[in-house]
């Protein structure tokens, strides 16, 4: 029976090829996404551990110090921070051979074009720190052109970066940090081991005083690291520093360092690679139908066969067996196959990171055991499973059927079981789906959400038979348009229904899933456009690009401008209410009515200044508050006030919590700064405006100035790039869905020889036969898409019912066109499948077909 499965194989090579094709894109995904993971992360984390190389031990304050609230009577004691005096106790250290302080911020670098460099985290600053007396080196940085930076108007920038950009040692540079433009003179050229430069960021130096003045405190560090003398381990140098630690502060070994660092890398690649196999175990969802339909065609072509073997002796079990074989030596070849091209996958992925600007640190492709080990079971493991039923169909071939070539068809009640079934299934799947719609808790809501929407589908999946006859009954008047050639495709799709089905469902899942994201996906679009434009009066937004606070000198050059009626910024301050931590924000009392659009419950704007407050709804809610009630407050620097509630607001996600006047806040705040700036212009939102906007803020790339169609189309963008992602990752799904339609029609050509050569004998020409095979491929491509198409919209509105509950403005939205361009490709998906089959339809010698049992 093992040389009969075998030569089963060989002899049907050409039928298997689909079924290898299929399984082999399913496993090219799930080892092309391990082996792209695996070498990405690698390479981050090797680059990591070299950044971490000259750091034995890193010394970091208090976490969470800056956003409490202080002790009453002003800011925290110097004893909590990290100083010149900490980094002189460090450098006294026994164990200590060099140390130094670091400060950091997000340091925006513009192009001599006076474009961004790099993208948000990635473009920061630091500080050169060059020891006692301010000229010793960094060790850290060593300068590979010209020297340190010693004054606030000089920079040092990474090499890297200097050669992408074309900086040389003289020139002037221009930057930003929270909104003003610096232009620095760049006066050295460094190397770095930072592994933020690797990955294709940029690094700016200055000199530390004014590192600390841009980024932190004067005489205050964000860190300091230690490196230990000859002779000295890190965890002695550990135990030395516990002595000149500030309160709160901690020590962290750099062997340490480097692990968590190589353990946040693992986690931030673990997203990326479950979402990447969540979209290739669909694609080998949907090609379980195809290998399931080829075996259960072959199994069907070769009833006389397997009726001899059981004619001649052998058992079910044998049978069973030898089927299964089969599917193994396919699973098995297609698994190798797979394995080989998803390495290729692999490194492809990784070098078109690099034509889209991410750059990934130098490293060698990983191909782990786990890559080698996932792709041979799952493709192994997959045929092996859609093979079994096929195989246990052909077991019960009696032997009697030797005298027949024709199978018996699927029984009556067999057809009603599965009716049943599906009724039941997709039923039940429904009855989830609007339970979860319906409920008012989100996160409880997934849960019969996503169990309801698997049962449906499955339940329209075990349906599609029934439901093939009359939404194919219905394509009747297009066909007759066709002829002969239509009657015949019309009556073929609905011949064999549950291989219809088949066919149409590997369609079907992935129009469903990609229906379902778009309606989805474009609803939520509008609905964050509403939120953002609805809420605001204001002409324009002004804020930093990568969303870091905004230094209250851009408030200033714009109060200065002719253009701005009005403008008020919205600053951030942690405080104590009541019990608990909450933000206020900091607003003009004056201006902030002529630029929001915010439903009132009681009260209003009027008069917000001193000791009042205006609360959104819901806080008030929560609060037990409203208009004329009073709470407690201990501000940032820990003065302690009473404010008085003179307003109630219909709060929304873009603007809501506790309300006071800038007045009141900023007299408390440690570092005054603000998230954005909200501006009203004389002339309205125009060309000209914008220009004089951007042009009082230097022409800083670092600064967003948008205006309402600004805003909705940075939030379109988003969602393209996220839809086109995601149309990417299930072109997979679509791609074995095909081959699957050309497997069948390639199969059932095969199968219907006989009939081909009759219709041909009777005055049918190949033109005929051509366009018969192509219009049956169209009509099952076609259904696959109607029902995927609805199915998606279906889901689509149940999941927004749920986001509806965490995003008020949201409605549905059916994208008609998208929908019209879905059906559209079902349609050439059709046309395209057929292309193959119908050539070789029309190319059968009619006698040689006639004479095919």
């Amino acid at each position: 029976m093992l040389r009969t499965a075998l030569r089963n194989v060989f002899a049907h090579k050409a039928r298997l090829l689909m079924t290898v094709l299929a399984v082999l894109l399913g496993v090219a995904f799930v080892s092309g996404t391990l082996v792209f993971t695996s070498t990405i992360s690698a390479a981050y984390q090797k680059s990591s551990e070299k950044g971490y190389s000259n750091v034995d031990l890193a010394i970091t304050p208090p976490s969470g110090s800056a956003a409490a609230p202080g002790p009453p009577g002003g800011s925290q004691g110097d004893e909590k921070k990290l100083t010149q005096a900490t980094l002189d106790k460090a450098r006294e250290l026994p164990g200590t051979e060099s140390a130094s302080g670091s400060v950091t911020g997000f340091t925006a670098l513009a192009d001599k074009k006076g474009k961004l460099v790099g993208e948000g985290w990635q473009t920061t600053g630091g500080n050169y720190d060059a020891g006692r007396g301010g000229r010793g080196e960094d060790a850290r940085y060593p300068m590979k052109q010209g020297r340190a930076p010693h004054g606030s108007d000089e920079v040092a920038i990474d090499s890297a970066s200097a050669k992408r950009v074309g900086f040389k040692v003289g020139d002037t540079a221009r930057m930003s940090v929270d909104g003003p433009v610096l232009e620095q003179r760049v006066v050295g050229i460094f190397t770095t081991d930072d592994g933020n430069v690797a990955a294709g960021g940029t690094l700016v130096l200055f000199d530390t005083p004014t590192a600390q003045r841009l980024f932190a405190q004067p005489g205050q560090y964000d860190q300091i690291t230690l490196k230990a003398a000859a002779g000295t381990s890190q965890s002695e140098l550990k135990s030395q520093a516990k002595d000149v630690l500030p309160a709160g502060a901690k020590a962290v070994t750099g062997k340490k360092l480097a692990s968590d660092q190589s353990e946040t890398i693992k986690k931030s690649m673990s997203g990326m690679q479950t979402a990447m196999l969540v979209f290739a175990g669909i694609s080998l969802f949907v090609g379980i139908f195809i290998i399931a339909n080829t075996f259960t065609m072959l199994v069907a072509q070769r009833t006389k066969e397997l009726a001899l073997l059981r004619a001649v002796g052998a058992g079910r079990r044998q049978v069973t067996r030898s089927v299964l074989i089969e599917a193994l030596v396919v699973g098995a070849v297609a698994a190798v196959a797979g394995l080989g091209a998803g390495v290729g996958i692999g490194a492809a992925l990784r070098s078109l990171m690099g034509r889209f600007g991410a750059t990934v640190p130098d490293g060698p492709l990983i191909v782990d055991s786990t890559a080698v080990a996932a792709s041979l079971a799952t493709g192994i493991v997959v045929t092996v499973l859609a093979a079994w039923l096929p195989a246990r169909k052909a077991a019960k071939i009696p032997p009697v059927a030797a005298m027949s070539s024709v199978h018996a068809a699927a029984t009556t009640r067999s057809l009603v079981v599965r009716n049943t079934i599906g009724v039941l299934l997709a039923g039940a799947g429904t009855a989830l789906v609007l339970y979860g719609a319906g409920m008012d808790d989100r996160d409880t809501a997934k849960i019969p959400l996503s169990a309801g929407a698997a049962t449906l589908l499955i339940g329209v999946f075990v349906l599609t038979p029934l439901l093939s006859r009359p939404l194919i009954a219905a394509a009747a008047p297009f066909m007759r348009v066709f002829g002969v050639s239509g009657k015949l495709a019309r009556q073929n799709s609905v011949r064999n229904p549950r291989r219809t089905a088949a066919t149409a469902s590997a369609l079907m899942i992935g129009l469903t899933l990609i229906t379902g994201m778009t309606v989805i996906a474009g609803s939520v679009q509008q609905a964050i456009e509403k939120l953002a434009t609805d809420s605001l009066k204001a002409d324009y937004t002004v804020s930093m690009a990568n969303h870091t606070p905004l230094s209250p000198q851009v408030e200033r050059k714009l109060a200065g401008t002719d253009q701005v009626e009005s403008l008020s910024p919205l600053r951030n301050s942690a405080a104590k209410v009541g019990g608990s931590t909450e933000f206020l924000t900091g607003v003009k009392g004056e201006s902030i009515s002529d630029l929001t659009d915010l439903p009132f419950v009681s009260g209003g704007w009027d008069g917000l200044s001193g000791n009042k407050a205006v609360v959104d709804k819901d806080t008030a809610k929560s609060k037990g508050w409203k208009s004329g009630s009073t709470f407690p407050v201990t501000f940032e620097d820990g003065k302690k006030s009473r404010m008085t509630v003179s307003g109630v607001y219909e709060g929304n996600e873009m603007i809501k919590g506790i309300m006071v006047d800038t007045g009141t806040l900023d007299p408390h705040m440690r570092q005054i700064s603000s998230m954005q700036v909200m501006v009203k212009t004389k002339d309205g939102a125009g060309d000209a405006v914008k220009a004089s906007l951007e042009k009082a803020m230097g022409n800083n790339p670092a600064v967003l100035v948008q205006d309402e169609k600004d805003v909705s189309e940075s939030i379109a963008q988003v969602f393209t790039l996220m839809l086109n992602m995601l149309y990417g990752l299930l072109a997979m799904a679509v791609i074995v869905a095909v081959l699957g339609v050309v497997n069948t029609l390639a199969m059932s050509v095969f199968e219907r020889s006989q009939e081909i050569g009759m219709l041909r004998a009777i005055g049918l020409d190949r033109r005929g036969i051509k366009r018969m095979v192509r219009l049956e491929s169209l009509v099952i491509s076609l259904f696959g898409g109607v029902l995927g198409i609805g199915l998606g919209v279906f889901f689509g509105w149940a999941a927004g019912k749920v986001v509806g509950l965490s995003l008020s403005t949201y409605t549905l939205v059916l994208p008609w066109e998208r929908m019209g361009i879905f059906l559209g490709l079902a349609a050439l998906v059709g046309m395209l499948a057929a292309l193959w089959p119908a050539r070789r339809a029309a190319k059968l010698n009619m006698l040689t077909a006639i004479k095919t049992e």
